[in-house]
């Protein structure tokens, strides 16, 4: 098998919007997951929010493959921070479980940083859900380190006061 990566085109649209979903119900299961699904994630109808994507200027979206098959997908959006300076920011990395640990996930994160040193940025930043090992682990073989750890509070969903 031959895993690549490759940018995306408007024929893939079905099949990420199809990845994506699968993404959303993986990570929903772990703690954060729905917040996280609720604020960081594309919105439905999905082939309408990855088409949008194909036509911005400041983002980019990759699909991985195993011999032409795309089975999985990352999304990179770069941000302008305060001091005029760039960062990249991986919003979305999928691989289907019966395709990863053959290498597509380190084909899609390696065309995603270099994707980000070709728009001039200076990192990379991504998210990995508390409790799940795999994800913070493959990020650090890709050379990722943690800067900052986001704490949150539930709140009860009781009356506003």
């Amino acid at each position: 098998m031959v895993e690549s990566a490759r940018v995306a085109s408007r024929d893939d649209i079905p099949r990420i919007a199809e990845l994506a979903r699968g993404l959303r119900a993986e990570l929903r299961g772990y703690r954060g997951g729905d917040l996280w699904a609720a604020r960081d994630v594309m919105g439905e109808p999905l082939e309408d929010r990855v088409a949008d994507l194909l036509e911005r200027d400041d983002t980019i979206l990759i699909v991985g493959a195993l011999d032409d098959v795309v089975v999985g997908y990352g999304i990179l959006a770069v941000e302008e921070l305060r001091d005029g300076s760039h960062l990249a920011v991986v919003g979305e990395l999928f691989v289907e479980p019966e395709a990863r640990s053959v290498g597509v996930g380190e084909a899609l994160a390696g065309a995603l940083v270099a994707r980000a040193r070709g728009f001039g940025c200076r990192g990379v930043d991504v998210i990995a859900l508390p409790g799940h090992r795999a994800t913070k682990n493959f990020f650090e073989e890709q050379g990722f380190t943690a800067r900052a750890i986001v704490m949150h509070h539930e709140l009860d969903p009781g009356p506003a006061s």
